[in-house]
C-alpha cells in the first residue's frame, strides 16, 4: 500500500531534520522524501502539520485482562491513536497480574497486528505481592520489556534489593512505584493547606521521597537499571538529579497532570483530582517543569488509569485513584508549556520519542528513507475544547474535561496505514 503526505513539516530533532517536504510510504516503509514524489493510493494533506517520529507512552493501564469494563485492548489502543501515540508500554497490574508465561503470551498474541504497538511489562513479584520474584529471565525472553509492581511499591527492602540483583545480568529495567505505604496510608490528596481546608487525609511528600531514596541507595549498591514512575515532588527531582550526576543508571517520568495541575485544583475537580501520587503544590509543579526542561526527568508518560463512570461518581472518599491521559497528554503539554516558551519543541518531542524509548531500550523510528513508518502527525495551530465526545477510551475520568486545548494530534501513520486521530 502506498501513502503520501504532502507538504508537512518533517521534524526529527535527533537527526537534525526540520524541513517542509513530501513523504512517501510504501508497504510500511518510508520510500521517499522530497519533491516530485508519486502520489499514493491515499494522500494526506500535511499543510500546517508537524510530522514527527512516532510518539510512545511508556506508562499505560489497559485493564486487559480482568477489568475490561474500564478499558480493553481495543478501546485503549483507539485512545492511544487518538492521542497521537504509535506505541504504548502496558503496566502489568491486570487481573490476573502479568507475572507468568500464560498471561504475557495471551496479551502479546492479542496485541499483534495493531496500528498501535503494545510493549508489555511484567510484574516484579508474583501476584504483585511484594514477596516472591517472578521468573525474570523467562518473561524477558518471551518479550517483557521490563518489570514493575506499579500500583504499589515493593515494600520490602530485601525483596527490592534481590530484584535489582536478579535484573542486573539481564540488563532489565525495574520500574518502581515510589510509595511508602506506611506513610501514604489513608491519604487521599497531598498533605498540606488544601487537605487541611477540605478536611481530607493527606499523603506527605515523604511517602514518595523516602522510597525513592531507598531504591537509589539499593541501586548504588547493586548496580542495574532503575526507572522511577510518575514522580510528583520537588525533592524527588533533586534526588534523581544527584543520582544521575553520580553515574547511576536511573531514569524517571512525569505525567501531564502533575506538570499542569496542583492540589489547589482538587476542590474543583473532586474525584477527578484524585490520583496517586497526588497533585502537589505549585513549588513541586515548578520543580517538575524545570526537571523536564533540563533533562533530569527523561519522559512524559500519562499513567493512563481508566475507571468506569460509576466508580468515579462515588466521590473523593470512595472513588479509585487515577485519571485517563492518552487522548490529552500531547495537546495539554504542548499548549501549556511549548506554546508559552517554557519548554522547547525539541525537548517536548524528545520526551515523547527518543528519551522515552531509551528507558526500555526501544529504538526510535527515524524519518529517513528505508525506515519503517511509525509517525505522528500533529496540528500545532488547532484550538479546541475537550469534551467527553473527544474521548475514545471506554472511561471518561479525565482531569482536563472542559479545558481549552492548543494543538491537536492529527493522526498516526504506521505499517498498517494512516489512522486519523479524530473525525
Amino acid at each position: 500500500m502506498r501513502i503520501d503526505v504532502r507538504g508537512a513539516q518533517l521534524y526529527d530533532p535527533a537527526i537534525g531534520l526540520d524541513r517542509t517536504a513530501d513523504l512517501l510510504v510504501e508497504d510500511g516503509v518510508i520510500a521517499g522524501i522530497g519533491p516530485g514524489l508519486p502520489h499514493g493510493v491515499e494522500t494526506v494533506d500535511g499543510d500546517g502539520l508537524l510530522l514527527m517520529p512516532g510518539f510512545i507512552d511508556i506508562h499505560v493501564h489497559l485493564r486487559d485482562p480482568g477489568e475490561t469494563h474500564k478499558e480493553d485492548l481495543d478501546t485503549g489502543l483507539l485512545a492511544a491513536a487518538a492521542g497521537g501515540f504509535t506505541d504504548v508500554c502496558a503496566m502489568p497490574n491486570t487481573k490476573p497480574a502479568v507475572d507468568g508465561a500464560m498471561v504475557l503470551r495471551d496479551i502479546l498474541e492479542r496485541a499483534k497486528g495493531r496500528a498501535v504497538q503494545v510493549h508489555q511489562l511484567a510484574a516484579i513479584t508474583q501476584g504483585q505481592d511484594g514477596e516472591r520474584l517472578v521468573e525474570m529471565a523467562t518473561l524477558q525472553a518471551m518479550g517483557a520489556i521490563g518489570f514493575s509492581d506499579d500500583g504499589r511499591g515493593v515494600r520490602s527492602s530485601a525483596v527490592m534489593r534481590l530484584a535489582l540483583q536478579y535484573a542486573r545480568p539481564l540488563g532489565a529495567v525495574l520500574a518502581t512505584h515510589a510509595e511508602d505505604p506506611d506513610l501514604s496510608h489513608g491519604g487521599l490528596v497531598h498533605e498540606g493547606p488544601v487537605s487541611y481546608r477540605l478536611g481530607l487525609p493527606g499523603q506527605p511528600r515523604s511517602a514518595e521521597t523516602a522510597m525513592v531514596a531507598r531504591d537509589l541507595e539499593l541501586l548504588r549498591e547493586t548496580g542495574g537499571r532503575l526507572h522511577i514512575c510518575h514522580i510528583s515532588a520537588a525533592e524527588t527531582v533533586e534526588l534523581v538529579r544527584r543520582a544521575k550526576a553520580d553515574g547511576l543508571h536511573v531514569t524517571c517520568e512525569v505525567t501531564p497532570h502533575h506538570l499542569l495541575l496542583t492540589d489547589e485544583d482538587v476542590p474543583g475537580l473532586g474525584a477527578l483530582g484524585k490520583m496517586n501520587p497526588p497533585l502537589r503544590t505549585a513549588k513541586d509543579r515548578a520543580a517538575l517543569r524545570a526537571g523536564l526542561a533540563d533533562g533530569t526527568i527523561d519522559a512524559i508518560a500519562t499513567d493512563h488509569a481508566p475507571h468506569a463512570p460509576a466508580e468515579k461518581a462515588r466521590g473523593i472518599y470512595h472513588a479509585p485513584f487515577g485519571v485517563t491521559g492518552l487522548e490529552t497528554a500531547v495537546p495539554a503539554v504542548y499548549g501549556a508549556l511549548v506554546q508559552t516558551g517554557e519548554l522547547s519543541l525539541s525537548r517536548f518531542v524528545d520526551a515523547f520519542t527518543d528519551a522515552a524509548r531509551r528507558v526500555y531500550g526501544l529504538p526510535t523510528p527515524r524519518i529517513a528513507v528505508g525506515e519503517r513508518a511509525r509517525l505522528t502527525l500533529f496540528d500545532p495551530c488547532c484550538s479546541w475544547q475537550l469534551s467527553e465526545a473527544d474521548l475514545r477510551s471506554k472511561s471518561r475520568n479525565s482531569a482536563f474535561l472542559g479545558r481549552a486545548m492548543s494543538g491537536r494530534p492529527f493522526g498516526i501513520l504506521t505499517e498498517g496505514g494512516f489512522q486519523p486521530s479524530h473525525e
